[in-house]
Parts: C-alpha cells; structure tokens; sequence
C-alpha cells in the first residue's frame, strides 16, 4: 500500500459520540478534512462543539446526514476518503425491549452497511473499527485461563450471547463481521481499536458513553450502602481517540489493539472520588460480600449468573502493542475518573452537594 494522501478527507462515523468528538477534533487540529456522519443534520445543537472545534482550527468539517440502518445512507459522505474511522453503535446495557433489535442488530447491520459503502468507494485503503474490550473476553472468570493474567488482542469473546450480556455480543459479533468482510477482499485493509471502559473529559455535554451510567452511581446512591468486587479496565478518552488517529495514519497498523491504561475496582473508583470530593457524596463504604450482592443482584438489573462469574475476579489487559506500534502515552486513568466525574457535576447529570 502507497502513502496515505495527507489531503483527502477522512470519515468518521458517528460524530456526536463521546470517542469520535475527540478524534474530530484531532483530526481537525492536524488540518485534515473531516467528513462526519451524524443520524440527524436537523439537531444542530448535537454538533455545535464540533463547528466549534473546526472554527478554531486549520481543517475542514463536512456534516453529512446517515443512518446505521440505511444500506446506501454512508456512500455520499465517504467519496473521495482513503480513510474511513468507523465509531457508530448503539451503546445500550440496560433498559432495552429487544435485545437483538436494540442493541445485536443495529451494531452489526451498521457494520455491515458501512462496510458495503467501503466496498463500492473506489478511494478507501483503510477502515479503522471501534470495537470493544469486550470483544476480547465475555466474563471476569476467564481471567483464570490466560497465560499471564491478562487479556491480550489474540483472546477472542466466545461466551456473550443475545441472552447473557447482549451488549458485548454485539461488539464481537460486529467486529467478527468486519474482519469477514475484510478477508472477502484485497483492496482495504482493517484495523480494530478494543478499548476499555473511557473515561475523562466529555467535548459536550449530550454525550452518552457507559462510563457515565458507572459514574452516575457512585454520585446518585446506588453505592451507598457498598460496591461488588467487580473490576474494568479503564482508558481516557483522549488516548483512545489517539488511539483511532495512529491506526488511521500508520501504514504499519494491523490487526487489534488493546488500549487501556490500568484496572480499578469499583471500590478503586469509589476510593479515588472520595479522596478527591471528599465524604459528601454517597461513595461505598466497603465492599459487599458476594452471597449477600448475589440475593439482590435483580433488584440492580444484574443477574445471579453475571453476579457469579464477573464478581470477585480482577481482571488485566496487555495495552504492550499500542504502546510499541501506536506509540500510545496514557494519561493517569485516576485523573481520568476524577475529570469525568466533575464533568457530571458541571454538566448537571450528577447532582451537587
């Protein structure tokens, strides 16, 4: 593969998500043209920041209007794009009616139709997925059969189902559907960021990411009366969107990376906000036994057998290949959590005391 051209324009799908807003704004301060996809152009308060980034730096930003669901809906926004950085999906881990139609469906068909579009754009070399941590493990309890006590980029998901933790099944499904579709041809090549759960400053305030609904309970009360010993890996979301903008331009890019910058408990977490917000927030106090958080797991949504193979296994990443191949530099994950959760207090999603 030739040099990348430094003019053409790059896609990013999914412009409004709490990732991508970085990467624009990456991109953007780099002088690049941006085309980027948001499902409504009739929201401008969505993409407001994004004007404001591009008005305030060398490049350029193009809006197109497109629908995951919508076959055709990526063509127009990627003519002339060599690279195509593909974030959008739903994040949905609770509250959803159908799990297949809200969250299977829409992650992989959206992959798939991005993909197609890749597929009849003659300019595209390379496509960049958003995938997930979670593509690469299904429970905590897997921790046990690895070689060294961690999670790499060669274990794949193989036990999430529609029926038991849909959401990382859809993140597997999907990028097992991008890396088909990429063997299928020989003109683009595919590279998969696997992020942890991202944490740290949002660009906008409207933005979802699953890192606020863990936030939002250590500050609603939720955790008041203790935590389940249960561990994330946890990532910035500047490094991730860093992340994305090296696979986008390193011609040496393939395969997966892992990108995480450590793992904290829940309790970590709460410890971190306490020595940072001091006691008036409702932060656990201790960590609850797992008999006792497994008799009123369903009370929180969760599920004995969830409650059974994720609590009391700490869980680890080799992050070695984006440091090595990406040239990744973490920020400190307890700043991250300590930015993200003032954020929500500044933003009004977590109530001030």
């Amino acid at each position: 593969m030739n040099n990348f051209n430094q003019n053409a324009p790059i896609l990013v799908t999914g412009a409004t998500g709490y990732v991508a807003g970085w990467i624009i704004k990456g991109l953007l301060e780099a002088g690049r043209t941006v085309h980027a996809t948001v499902r409504n152009l009739n929201q401008p308060y969505k993409t407001i920041h994004l004007n404001h980034i591009a008005e305030q730096t060398s490049g350029t930003l193009r809006l197109f209007e497109a629908d995951l669901l919508d076959e055709r809906a990526f063509d127009r926004a990627m003519q002339d794009c060599e690279i195509v950085i593909h974030t959008a999906s739903p994040f949905v881990v609770s509250n959803y009616q159908d799990a297949f139609k809200d969250i299977v469906q829409p992650a992989i068909k959206g992959t798939e139709n991005v993909l197609t579009s890749v597929n009849r754009t003659l300019s595209v070399k390379r496509v960049v997925l958003t995938s997930s941590i979670a593509a690469t493990y299904g429970d905590a309890i897997e921790i046990i059969k690895t070689a060294e006590n961690r999670f790499d980029e060669s274990h794949w998901n193989s036990t999430s189902s529609i029926d038991h933790q849909p959401y990382p099944y859809s993140k597997v499904a999907a990028e097992r559907t991008a890396w088909k579709m990429q063997a299928d041809q020989a003109r683009w090549d595919l590279v998969c960021i696997n992020p942890a759960l991202v944490m740290g400053p949002s660009l906008t305030a409207n933005t979802q990411s699953g890192s606020v609904e863990v936030l939002k309970q250590f500050g609603d009360g939720t955790m008041r009366f203790g935590a389940p010993a249960m561990w994330n890996g946890i990532v910035d979301v500047r490094d991730v969107a860093q992340a994305h903008i090296q696979a986008a331009q390193e011609l040496s890019a393939h395969g997966r990376y892992i990108v995480c910058g450590g793992t904290l408990s829940l309790m970590d977490i709460g410890y971190i906000l306490q020595q940072h917000f001091g006691k008036k927030y409702p932060f656990p106090p201790f960590e609850v036994p797992k008999p006792l958080f497994s008799l009123v797991a369903p009370a929180f949504g969760l599920s004995r057998k969830f409650v059974r193979l994720n609590m009391g296994y700490p869980i680890y990443f080799n992050n070695l290949r984006s440091i090595q191949e990406l040239g990744l530099h973490y920020h400190d994950i307890k700043k991250s959590v300590v930015e993200h959760f003032q954020q929500l207090l500044d933003d009004g999603i977590i109530k001030k005391r």
